[in-house]
């Protein structure tokens, strides 16, 4: 329901929107409802109405619970055979006695108004986590993203460990390594490295990593703070906080070079990787960033090639009009890169509508896809 200041501010904001030329309906849509909608808020005499729902006089329902039943489910639940149990364990006992009271979700609706709902036994309640910090990565060298793989050795079930990092807004692979174990120190002499090749140290930059323990070893913290990274950290068991560094292992893992029957000695699996970095960074055109490479992406040069290929269309579409029905290709170079945005502002009031208005009124590889898309 959406309260009174609300609705009026919808509403005007909806009318400066139409006197600025949007259509009623586009507007509206920005805001998240209906014409139809609009229409009942307004009153007879063209004034936006109050909800009347929450103070309207509502019928007690002819099924209602009396409060002599109510007591009873009350008392039942309190006694000391049931006092340990839940109304989904009391209700199935109650029925082998040939005892029915109420509903499975009467019980539950009963205790929860009586305060009398709260969790039995010793096991812990479930732990709501909050979704990770969301950051914005508006340039090379902000935000990293890192995380480690296993690659097959020589022998069924022994492996090597690829450290990889890469930068979120170019995809770039800034550092890796390979070793034959997964410790604190090998992932902290990697960020440092890394750091260093690119010449992070004077600007803000986050590293994003899940959670094992290489990534919240007590050598990696240290070599984090006297960097000046900021750690931030993926919710347990949850791969699509990392999803940069996901995507980066399958590419890596489907390419048609990849080794299948595994690599003899770790020499072997670093001479691959250094080729894969190699073709990867600058060779591999990046469905994300508008198919150039990440190294064109991460020193800005891949303006100017967007630009050139936008002329070349445009060139195109001149010589041939009647192939193009619409618009040429995007080829406007992506915006700044979210790691693990946040949603969308899904209210129907307040900035979030405000800021879509405008956009209503005016005219209109082998890599796989990242589960997060740029800004």
């Amino acid at each position: 329901m959406t309260s009174g200041p609300d609705r009026q501010e919808i509403a005007a904001l909806v009318a400066a929107a139409t006197e600025a030329g949007a259509r009623p309906s586009a507007a509206c849509a920005a805001a998240g409802l209906s014409p139809r909608t609009l229409r009942r808020w307004q009153g007879p005499d063209g004034g936006i109405r109050e909800d009347r729902r929450p103070s309207a006089d509502r019928p007690a329902p002819a099924n209602k619970l009396t409060e002599e039943e109510r007591d009873r489910i009350a008392a039942t639940c309190a006694t000391p055979e049931f006092a340990s149990l839940p109304p989904s364990q009391i209700v199935p006992r109650l029925a082998d006695r040939n005892i029915w009271i109420a509903s499975e979700s009467s019980f539950y609706r009963v205790l929860r108004e009586r305060g009398q709902n709260h969790r039995r036994g010793r096991a812990r309640p479930a732990a709501r986590r909050k979704p990770p910090t969301s950051f914005e990565a508006k340039g090379p060298c902000q935000v990293l993203s890192w995380d480690i793989t296993w690659l097959p050795g020589p022998i069924a079930g022994t492996f090597f460990y690829l450290y990889l990092i890469v930068d979120i807004f170019s995809r770039k692979i800034v550092g890796w390594e390979v070793h034959d174990r997964e410790t604190s120190d090998f992932a902290a002499e990697v960020l440092r490295r890394a750091v260093w090749s690119e010449r992070c140290l004077t600007s803000p930059l986050v590293l994003h990593a899940d959670n094992g323990s290489p990534m919240k070893g007590a050598t990696m913290k240290v070599t984090m703070e006297r960097l000046g990274v900021i750690a931030s950290f993926s919710r347990p068991r949850v791969s699509n906080d990392n999803p940069f560094s996901e995507a980066l292992f399958r590419t890596c893992k489907y390419t048609p070079r990849w080794p299948t029957r595994g690599f003899a000695t770790i020499d072997e699996a670093r001479a691959w990787v250094q080729s894969f970095v190699r073709w990867y960074n600058f060779e591999h055109r990046h469905s994300a960033i508008r198919f150039v490479t990440p190294d064109q992406r991460h020193l800005g040069e891949d303006k100017a090639l967007l630009a050139e290929r936008h002329r070349v269309y445009q060139l195109a579409r001149a010589a041939h009009p009647e192939r193009w029905s619409g618009q040429t290709r995007n080829w406007q170079p992506i915006g700044s890169v979210w790691l693990n945005p946040e949603r969308p502002d899904a209210g129907r009031g307040g900035h979030g509508f405000a800021a879509a208005l405008p956009h209503q009124a005016g005219g209109g590889g082998p890599m796989a896809g990242s589960a997060v898309q740029a800004a």
